[in-house]
């Protein structure tokens, strides 16, 4: 996951890692937690993770979530 272009962005709720999967590489459906509708694959969409959290990167990693790349625009 950390192989790639990602970036850094700050956000109301703090500090989140944020990584581009282009269409070819989705091949998984994933639930999106800001409309909590599916992204089927072959869907470019984006992962996020948090970049504050209290309990340190290896945690924060594990806990990213899968965003339609809208929905994470509007977060």
């Amino acid at each position: 996951m950390l192989d790639g272009w990602r970036r850094s962005e700050v956000r109301r709720d703090g500090l989140w890692h944020v990584q581009p999967i282009p269409a070819v590489q989705s091949s998984k459906t994933y639930l999106c937690p800001g409309c909590r509708l599916d992204i089927a694959p072959g869907i470019a969409h984006m992962v996020a993770w948090r970049g504050d959290g209290v309990l340190g990167d290896a945690a924060d990693l594990s806990n990213r979530r899968h965003w339609h790349t809208h929905c994470w625009r509007i977060k």
